[in-house]
């Protein structure tokens, strides 16, 4: 473990892993919570399947911004294409890929719970489906400002 923070490439590697890990358990946890609820309308109501379906699938959009910031940290440390990066750089990638990680860890979690409560709006009143896509579209604009944070630490290394 000593030799994985002496190593620019190490490090970034870790950092990495953190932005697809975290990110991606806050998605699944959203998409998870979200896709109950989405179950139990289209028990009821085949016929909003398209609508809950929207709303259960906006939770996941945090694991790709995620993944996007990995794939961008392995083509600068010479993974993907580029040069190995120094210790410094390491701590640079590192710190870099966190905050997509922890935002999109909580915002996957809080995003998937106000998406519950969207589908349980449509279950009664599906014309108000576009209203009710706002609440979770609230929760997306802080997952897309960690994302823009992310990638402007990790392409200006």
């Amino acid at each position: 473990m000593e030799a994985l923070f002496e190593s620019g490439t190490g490090l970034a590697l870790l950092g990495a892993a953190f932005a697809s890990l975290f990110a991606g358990c806050g998605s699944a946890i959203g998409c998870g919570i979200a896709g109950q609820a989405a179950a139990g309308v289209v028990t009821e109501d085949p016929s909003k399947f398209a609508k809950v379906l929207i709303l259960e699938l906006l939770p996941g959009t945090q694991g790709i911004y995620g993944l996007i910031i990995a794939f961008v940290t392995l083509a600068g440390i010479g993974i993907l294409g580029g040069d190995a990066p120094t210790v410094a750089e390491g701590w640079y990638y590192f710190f870099g890929c966190l905050p997509i990680g922890f935002v999109g860890l909580i915002s996957g979690m809080h995003q998937g719970k106000t998406a519950a409560a969207s589908i349980g709006v449509v279950a009664k009143q599906p014309e108000q489906f576009g209203k009710s896509l706002i609440f979770p579209a609230m929760v997306e604009t802080y997952a897309i400002l960690a994302l823009l944070v992310s990638i402007l630490v990790v392409v200006s290394i």
